[in-house]
């Protein structure tokens, strides 16, 4: 009977706990959350209207370059938000972040080249969105220009991503940069010979 009673005692005492951690951490995660929601269909939706103000203006490959930088450090930002109203200190966060940006930059350094070389084609231009382009092994119809890599579409419509350094790292060849080109045509003529 007392091992009853204690089990009621200990039964009570998690329902008060629960209640009340619920009482003081459930309004701040209910808000972090929706601050989330919203935030990530804020930070979508202005991403989309810069592309689509950087493409109509500037370029269409700065648009999309663009757009990806400011997507991740939006979204970044967003986070540490979030995390700083559910009461996690953002100070360690962002130290720990620091270090841990640190050993994957380390390790990720083909990635950095990536971006590196993206910056290159964005800065000094030798292709842009629609041009069709031999680089890397690969010819094919410039779709898009992310950060780390390249889209081309080929003539048989297959999708394919190169890396941005393996682009930089050799010689593009822009086929459509010029509007007219050379085309060597070799023709055999027979010749008759006379009887």
């Amino acid at each position: 009977m007392e091992n009853l009673e204690q089990t009621n005692e200990q039964i009570q005492e998690l329902i008060q706990t629960a209640y009340t951690l619920s009482l003081s951490y459930g309004p701040k995660v209910v808000l972090a959350l929706l601050t989330l929601i919203i935030g990530l269909w804020l930070i979508n939706k202005f991403i989309r209207t810069l592309k689509a103000n950087l493409t109509s203006k500037v370029d269409a490959t700065l648009g999309s370059f663009v757009g990806s930088i400011f997507s991740v450090i939006l979204k970044m930002v967003l986070l540490i938000s979030v995390a700083s109203m559910v009461g996690i200190e953002t100070t360690s966060f962002i130290a720990v972040l620091g270090a841990a940006g640190l050993a994957v930059g380390l390790a990720l350094k083909d990635s950095l080249s990536n971006f590196a070389s993206g910056v290159m084609i964005i800065l000094f231009k030798p292709y842009k969105i629609g041009d069709v382009v031999t680089a890397a092994g690969t010819t094919g119809k410039i779709k898009e220009i992310h950060l780390f890599n390249t889209e081309f579409t080929t003539p048989d419509n297959q999708k394919i991503l190169v890396p941005n350094s393996a682009i930089t790292s050799g010689s593009i060849t822009n086929i459509n940069a010029h509007d007219t080109r050379r085309v060597d045509l070799v023709i055999g003529i027979g010749f008759l010979t006379p009887q």
